[in-house]
């Protein structure tokens, strides 16, 4: 992988939990127990994280008809000047993008996946030599050759996920350093990297939001968080116990550019 540096992100999209956020798309045990006005709280202290670390935060209108509609991050790639508007592979979660896509061209270049493409951003990795991509349960073939198309980018896949999303299980930290569960950390995409390798038992804290030299992680797994802070990262720990049961995490919930 090349080693030259990314450009810091300087906006971040976001969106409130809706009050529907009970009814999102979700297989975890606790799906049925989400406290929705906690989990207001723990995006309140993530948008407070994102503007003490630098961001110019841009709030999207709160969707209650869409359960999943917070995780705004599935929505759209945005690489460079250009942003992918997303196919959600959920059909039930099509329509989130609607909104996110408005916004957005007021940014950059937009342009949408076609049938039968399908495509999530929590599939996609952004590394300073392009994107590595999951395919599998959300993000198809067709979705990642449309997105490489518009986008100009190299990009590199991991096939066969049976995940919800790639950075269920990788990350990247920034410095030439992944983030990985056992189940990716030899994969030949990483090779060349250093690759930091969570407990099995804390396989959670394996998505992170790395700005700049700064990790946003989830606070309940102290050994990832130590891990990553002997690195030589700075670590933000925040509670995500809310949206774990939505198997939503820390990248999930907003878009930079």
């Amino acid at each position: 992988m090349n080693s030259f540096v990314m450009r810091p992100p300087r906006i971040a999209i976001v969106r409130a939990p809706p009050d529907t956020f009970g009814g999102c798309v979700s297989s975890h045990p606790l799906r049925n127990h989400v406290d929705v006005e906690k989990a207001r709280l723990q995006f309140d202290r993530y948008c407070r994280i994102l503007s003490d670390l630098g961001l110019e935060l841009v709030f999207l209108d709160r969707q209650d008809s869409l359960p999943d509609s917070c995780f705004v991050e599935d929505t759209a790639v945005v690489h460079g000047n250009r942003a992918m508007i997303a196919r959600l592979g959920v059909a039930s979660r099509r329509g989130e993008e609607t909104s996110v896509s408005e916004v957005l061209a007021q940014f950059v270049e937009t342009h949408r996946v076609k049938p039968p493409g399908t495509l999530e951003g929590g599939d996609v990795i952004h590394l300073p030599s392009g994107l590595l991509i999951g395919v599998g349960k959300r993000t198809n073939e067709e979705g990642i050759r449309q997105l490489s198309h518009f986008l100009g980018a190299e990009t590199q896949t991991i096939a066969g996920l049976q995940m919800v999303h790639l950075k269920s299980h990788v990350t990247f930290l920034g410095k030439n350093t992944f983030l990985s569960t056992s189940s990716f950390a030899r994969h030949n995409a990483l090779n060349g990297a250093d690759v930091l390798v969570v407990p099995d038992n804390e396989k959670y804290a394996a998505n992170t939001l790395a700005i700049c030299d700064s990790v946003v992680m989830s606070s309940r797994h102290p050994k990832t968080l130590a891990l990553v802070r002997d690195a030589g990262f700075e670590v933000i720990p925040l509670d995500m116990s809310e949206f774990e049961k939505c198997e939503g995490a820390l990248t999930c919930l907003s878009i930079l550019l």
